[in-house]
């Protein structure tokens, strides 16, 4: 028993020593392909440019999760003008999950913040799963073409998307129960260090005192379901998104989440969370 045992923690330390060990990952292709989907934005229009880029399993909420093709199929071309830029962005250390962050104009009016995730395709290229961002104020930000921040790779690999997303649901639910209680404490808990939290009209925050600030825009209690999600095949970075609903001022109200978890030392914490809130569920019609 003792020699297995010697051998299962060696086995474990060979592992998580090639995780750190890993060569860094370039993020710059996701980068790359968030800059080649805004300026076939600015080319194509929105709904071609989004078709384009979007993977077949991509979705958007319209207000509840939809699959992008479909959404953008039904539009009209032309519309206004959208312009957008990356500021932020993270790579797994596989090289084949990350996301991007920045702000967007509408008709060269500053208008909030987006947020992309990417997944690498079989051949190559890059398309999106998620496209949607908060109402973020975009004032100050740096202007388009201006270096982009990237946020520190994973320490640990779960070594499967498989064995990721198990460990990532299990983190959802501790957050969602903590978060029934205080919304304020589950976020602490589980934020990673560098991690950014959004959703009200603040700027996106630059410093712990300004995440909490943020937090201090959310309700006491929200009620989280997650819907669905990805990780990377290294089991190093995965994005989740589901329900959410609270009440304020004694009325219902719902809206959804997304975010992005990174495996680091302490275990799955949060990079990047946002609320985004929806029109209330109207009733359906009396017979």
């Amino acid at each position: 028993m003792r020699s297995f045992e010697g051998a299962v923690a060696a086995a474990a330390l060979l592992v998580a020593g090639s995780a750190l060990a890993a060569p860094k990952v370039d993020p710059a292709p996701v980068v790359a392909a968030e800059r080649a989907f805004a300026a076939d934005g600015e080319a194509m229009g929105v709904r071609d440019s989004f078709l384009k880029h979007s993977a077949p399993e991509g979705i958007v909420l319209q207000p509840e999760p939809i699959l992008a093709k479909a959404a953008f199929a039904a539009q009209a071309p032309g519309g206004p003008k959208l312009v957008w830029w990356p500021l932020w962005a993270g790579i797994a250390r596989s090289g084949d999950l990350g996301f991007t962050t920045g702000p967007y104009s509408v008709d060269g009016k500053p208008r909030a913040w987006y947020f992309t995730v990417w997944a690498k395709q079989d051949d190559g290229s890059w398309k999106w799963l998620f496209d949607g961002g908060p109402p973020s104020d975009p004032t100050g930000a740096a202007p388009k073409g201006s270096p982009v921040a990237y946020a520190k790779m994973s320490e640990r690999q779960a070594g499967s998307p498989y064995k990721a997303m198990a460990e990532v649901s299990r983190a959802e639910a501790a957050l969602a129960a903590a978060a029934k209680a205080n919304v304020k404490a589950a976020y602490l808990q589980h934020v990673a260090k560098d991690g950014r939290i959004v959703g009200s009209k603040a700027a996106p925050p630059a410093s712990r005192a300004a995440l909490e600030a943020e937090l201090e825009t959310r309700p006491t209690s929200i009620a989280f379901s997650q819907m669905g999600g990805q990780a990377s095949s290294a089991g190093d970075l995965a994005w989740t998104y589901g329900h959410a609903s609270w009440s304020a001022q004694g009325q219902p109200q719902r809206g959804h989440y997304v975010r992005i978890w990174r495996n680091d030392k302490a275990g799955w914490r949060l990079l990047f969370d946002e609320l985004l809130a929806a029109p209330p569920a109207t009733a359906p019609p009396h017979s």
